[in-house]
């Protein structure tokens, strides 16, 4: 797609829903700079570390495995590929609130994904109705004619980067211990990208206990960081 760059003036910003390079679009939603606040959210970690079952790199490279492969990462993937793919909004929404297993998980999913509609349809004046965000995200890919496995890919990346930074905070651990268990992810990050773009609904789901149990548990902590 090519665009042509309109005028402006002094003081004004313009911006288009075409772009001439799809994949900076997709690097912009997915940047930890855009406003969904994200970082507020650790989807149930803070509860493992401190019950002490996620104390090392190791040990947070395997709960985020689990969570992808098994748990949100996965149901997310396919839930925004169906969004994309022009599923019912309303239905979709419907089973991404009804699949969390948490008060703390429906607001996480509710309040990032209004965020994300109001940012995308702000900026680049499309429409994309407020739903759970992976939803919303769905949504914004079919509005911006972005390429859906690329978009699945970064989706996931970005969930693993995020809870990944969680971790960091968390345990703690070092920047670089970070980035090596985001590292570490890119391969199931792409192969799950890879199965969400042709997975139906009744491919959706998992078997994640721990992570949903650490959710439940959340809300009872002593001390908290983060708002899941």
């Amino acid at each position: 797609m090519t665009t042509t760059m309109p005028r402006r003036t002094p003081g004004s910003i313009i911006t288009t829903a075409m772009t001439s390079d799809p994949q900076l679009v997709l690097h912009q939603l997915f940047s930890p700079a855009f406003p969904v606040g994200a970082f507020a959210w650790s989807h149930g970690l803070e509860t493992a570390v401190q019950e002490e079952r996620v104390t090392t790199a190791a040990q947070l490279q395997d709960w985020l495995t689990d969570a992808l492969e098994h748990g949100a990462g996965w149901s997310d993937a396919v839930l925004l590929s169906e969004a994309a793919r022009g599923g019912d909004v309303a239905a979709l929404a419907e089973l991404a609130l009804a699949m969390a297993p948490s008060a703390e998980r429906r607001r996480e999913a509710q309040e990032q994904g209004t965020a994300l509609a109001a940012t995308v349809s702000a900026v680049w004046g499309v429409t994309v109705q407020p739903a759970p965000y992976p939803v919303a995200v769905g949504q914004a890919v079919a509005a911006l004619e972005l390429p859906l496995v690329p978009a699945l890919r970064l989706f996931l990346q970005a969930f693993a980067s995020n809870l990944a930074g969680a971790g960091v905070r968390l345990i703690p651990l070092g920047q670089t211990d970070g980035q090596r268990v985001v590292s570490a992810l890119a391969p199931l990050c792409a192969a799950l990208a890879e199965r969400a773009e042709v997975a139906g609904l009744d491919e959706i789901g998992g078997f994640a206990p721990a992570i949903d149990i650490a959710s439940q548990r959340h809300d009872m902590l002593y001390s908290r960081l983060f708002r899941s």
